[in-house]
């Protein structure tokens, strides 16, 4: 079999490592940090995950933590009032199966260790183009699956694929305890605050036990964009307290006694959204591949990160294995890339850039309309798991129409 390399420990890079393992390939995986590090540093995502990308891990069998981790039941929408008496708009709706979220922090240690007790190796360096130059000379097959650093930029940005130049939302993660649930079902609370930014929280598995991850998107410029000033866990949680008692106060009256997770337990920062070519051509000559990330960078508004991670990690492996032992060259480097963003990658990308830009007047009138219709309440909600349905009703005016029409819906 391949002797498989891949650069970058996160959801995408083990999770493939994994499933090559599985196949009996001869895989290594490189980071720049040891699991102890990683266990013990900064939280990295929100990694909420719905029910097809979970199935992924539970078919190679890597779904360890899926037992004990707080199940996500279901998703809520609120828009305020525009006079601020209420909200516009409030619905929700139970997933058909449950997502989950479990903290990186615990899961990639975990995989790190597998990888190495089913046969693989972890390599703990920090990787440059010298060191991709040594990998390439020295496997089949070398896959980036890092989304940060100098290596990324060999990737080159596709513009057409990419309408954003620069960071559309600042990004901010705060892992709380002591947050009073929802009374119905446990979900996502997604909360959409005109000019100002969004607001999402939903349970999860952090290193200390059951948390929930609370998730802020603010425009920049505007008054979410707010955490440059803040330079103290402490002076973190205050402010994120404060975005949600002058925004959401429906939100803040289930934070009275929320407490930090741990002083790792946040995150701030800001990225443009952006999807790169799959492959890049190194100084030698010899082309290295790019994953998740590395290739395929989504604001988390959608909460998709982790899922087009698993889900391109999934797709990569079946591409594998049909390549069978055929040399791994540009056509089928850029053929399996191209066979996922074409079957899922360009709806998960549009859909997400989409919720970028203010709502265009027919998703005023579908969000407005799941108020009064469990029907499209279930249908939104859901698509979270298969984004690709949102472009049979969701994302163009005459579509929007006919299904309105069709369920008998007041918009």
């Amino acid at each position: 079999m391949s002797s498989i390399l891949i650069v970058g420990a996160g959801q995408a890079g083990l999770q493939l490592a994994l499933g090559l393992i599985a196949d009996e390939h001869d895989v290594t995986v490189v980071s720049n940090r040891t699991p102890q590090e990683i266990h013990d540093g900064r939280v990295m995502s929100s990694q909420c995950m719905f029910d097809a990308a979970l199935q992924t891990e539970r078919d190679l069998g890597i779904n360890y933590w899926e037992a004990e981790c707080p199940p996500v039941e279901g998703i809520s929408l609120a828009v305020p009032a525009p006079d601020g008496s209420g909200k516009a708009i409030d619905f929700a709706s139970k997933l058909d199966r449950y997502a989950q979220s479990v903290d990186q922090r615990v899961k990639m240690p975990g995989w790190m260790e597998d990888v190495e007790g089913r046969g693989g190796r972890n390599v703990i360096e920090d990787a440059g183009v010298d060191e991709l130059e040594r990998y390439t000379a020295e496997n089949d097959l070398v896959v980036v699956a890092a989304g940060k650093g100098e290596i990324v930029g060999l990737f080159g940005r596709v513009p057409d694929r990419s309408p954003y130049e620069a960071p559309m939302r600042a990004l901010a993660l705060t892992y709380v305890t002591g947050m009073t649930p929802r009374p119905e079902y446990s979900a996502v609370a997604f909360n959409l605050i005109p000019t100002v930014g969004e607001y999402f929280v939903f349970p999860a598995l952090t290193t200390t036990g059951d948390c929930e991850i609370m998730v802020f998107e603010g425009i920049p410029g505007g008054p979410m964009d707010c955490w440059g000033g803040v330079t103290t866990a402490a002076e973190h949680l205050a402010k994120s307290k404060w975005i949600l008692e002058t925004f959401m106060p429906w939100e803040a009256e289930r934070c009275h006694d929320v407490e930090l997770t741990d002083d790792n337990g946040i995150l701030a920062g800001r990225f443009p959204p952006t999807v790169r070519r799959p492959v890049a051509e190194l100084p030698s000559g010899r082309l290295v591949f790019g994953l998740a990330d590395a290739v395929m960078l989504n604001d988390p508004i959608t909460g998709q990160g982790s899922n087009n991670a698993a889900k391109m990690a999934s797709a990569y492996l079946e591409a594998i294995r049909r390549h069978g032992e055929a040399p791994y060259d540009r056509a089928f480097m850029e053929q399996a890339f191209e066979d996922f963003w074409q079957s899922y990658g360009q709806y998960t990308t549009a859909w997400t850039n989409a919720l970028l830009s203010p709502p265009p007047e027919h998703v005023l009138k579908l969000l407005g309309a799941g108020n009064g219709s469990p029907e499209i309440a279930h249908r939104f909600v859901n698509g979270f798991d298969d984004p690709v349905d949102y472009f049979e009703w969701f994302m163009f005016p005459e579509k929007a129409d006919a299904y309105l029409a069709a369920v008998g819906a007041v918009a």
